[in-house]
């Protein structure tokens, strides 16, 4: 007897299979996206920009106005389409180059405005589409295309870490959070959280997702979990950063 995926009411089913690569946790992130989405009720509302990168192939994944932006662009775009229509609800994807390299000024002045959307990131520690060279995120030591003896920290500094430089940049009224895709559940809940609060007109919200990349770590399903879950979360820690004070009745 054939067995009928479970996939989120929101999303695109004549799309899928999707066409990540096996193994990458992009498929993951959306499945947490998609599910709170269809939990909040939210479908006809959302507008879901996403950027260059592995994560321009979520142009498709939604049945909802999508937008495909310039690699670092995505941030700017659903912020001029919230400010233009702010009963959208607008979210951002995009991966670590995106968001901490090329399309950082645009977080860090999306989030200093306190912009009214939610931006998604994708965390995989490489540039993951054009052959994992080092990223923003690569960790102290790991080899990449571009690290072929491991990051040197001396000579190209120490990983990104987002959340927390956005939480320290932003007012109250925002949200930011770590999630991974190792634990869905937790994930889809600060994800849940981002989009209530932009719902809720508070301010901006964050949400970094941990995820894996077999094709360019070159590991398979063990070893692929292993860095998830144990590696990864030494350097950047998961859990809530910022929550905005409940407002008084």
């Amino acid at each position: 007897m054939s067995m009928v995926p479970n996939m989120p009411k929101s999303w695109r089913a004549e799309t899928k299979p999707h066409k990540f690569c096996p193994g990458c946790g992009h498929g993951l992130v959306l499945k947490a996206l998609g599910e709170a989405i269809d939990e909040l009720g939210i479908q006809d509302r959302v507008v879901f920009g996403c950027d260059i990168g592995c994560s321009l192939l979520a142009w498709d994944f939604f049945n909802c106005d999508t937008v495909q932006t310039h690699h670092g662009r995505t941030t700017p775009v659903v912020t001029g389409v919230k400010r233009a229509r702010p009963d959208r609800i607008c979210i951002a994807y995009m991966g670590d180059g995106g968001g901490y390299a090329i399309g950082s000024q645009h977080l860090v002045n999306a989030a200093a405005r306190n912009e009214k959307v939610t931006a998604i990131l994708v965390n995989n520690c490489n540039y993951g589409m054009t052959g994992g060279q080092m990223a923003p995120t690569t960790l102290p030591e790991m080899k990449t295309e571009t690290s072929p003896y491991g990051r040197d920290p001396e000579e190209t500094g120490y990983p990104t870490q987002g959340p927390e430089m956005v939480a320290a940049i932003t007012r109250e009224g925002a949200y930011v959070a770590r999630g991974t895709v190792a634990n869905l559940r937790q994930l889809k809940g600060y994800i849940k959280k981002a989009l209530q609060n932009q719902i809720d007109g508070n301010g901006f919200s964050f949400v970094e997702a941990l995820s894996g990349c077999p094709t360019n770590w070159s590991t398979n399903a063990k070893e692929t979990w292993a860095f998830i879950e144990e590696t990864m979360p030494k350097y950047f820690k998961v859990g809530e950063l910022k929550v905005p004070a409940k407002k008084e009745e």
